[in-house]
């Protein structure tokens, strides 16, 4: 599968206003081969929501919602937190969080990642995980300083940022499928694009953050799993 097949379907806002529930064939695609490296680090001594006991997995750019809720009765002990920057989204967000059967998946916040979180009622040093899919190559570089810039400052100590999505690695981007990827992605907006990893490091440091593990994916993707120092 190339990545080109790989890239969520593009839906306008009137088309997402008029659903209240969307599914995107890419999202059905990948969840389970993510829900697998989610298995692998995602901790929770609760098999309920309990406020205080309970892990926060915050979800930015939820897009239609199927993550979360593919991913939340696989742990129910953990509440779920999506948001969206696209408002035109959250009524299919909001179908999956009511039809989740664990009961685990907040109601979606609209959230710009580029602002701080803190102006959405989180607070510094709160959120056990973040869980970013897909956003980072099909949204301007300030969403990706954005996004680590609050997870330096909204994590706890020891807590995850797990992101996903193709990226370059030292300014080579592989397969030629990717490279044709990036190519359109530029060409929609010269503002989009693959990140490198080696730029990705940088900016983590600089928020604190370290790249624990890569995972390679399906599709040519890569999950990487950052740790709040």
């Amino acid at each position: 599968m190339s990545m080109a097949q790989d890239v969520a379907c593009s839906f306008t806002g009137e088309e997402s206003i008029k659903n209240s529930k969307l599914i995107y064939p890419a999202a059905t695609r990948n969840q389970d081969p993510i829900l697998q490296v989610l298995k692998r680090f995602i901790i929770s001594d609760v098999d309920t929501i309990d406020d205080e006991e309970s892990p926060l997995f915050l979800e930015i750019a939820s897009g239609s919602g199927q993550h979360l809720a593919h991913f939340a009765p696989n742990f129910p002990g953990v509440k779920f937190q999506p948001t969206e920057v696209d408002e035109s989204l959250l009524g299919s967000i909001t179908y999956y969080a009511t039809h989740c059967p664990t009961k685990n998946i907040l109601p979606p916040k609209q959230v710009d990642i580029c602002t701080k979180l803190s102006s959405y009622g989180f607070e510094e040093n709160e959120v056990d995980y973040m869980y970013c899919a897909n956003m980072i190559h099909i949204s301007p570089y300030e969403c990706t300083i954005g996004l680590f810039e609050n997870a330096g400052n909204y994590l706890k100590p020891d807590a995850l940022m797990i992101t996903y999505g193709p990226y370059s690695k030292d300014g080579v981007i592989t397969p030629d499928s990717n490279v044709q990827f990036d190519a359109s992605l530029k060409a929609r907006n010269p503002s989009w694009g693959l990140r490198d990893i080696a730029d990705l490091i940088k900016l983590a440091e600089q928020n604190n953050l370290t790249l624990m593990d890569t995972v390679e994916m399906p599709a040519n993707n890569k999950t990487l799993i950052w740790k709040k120092n």
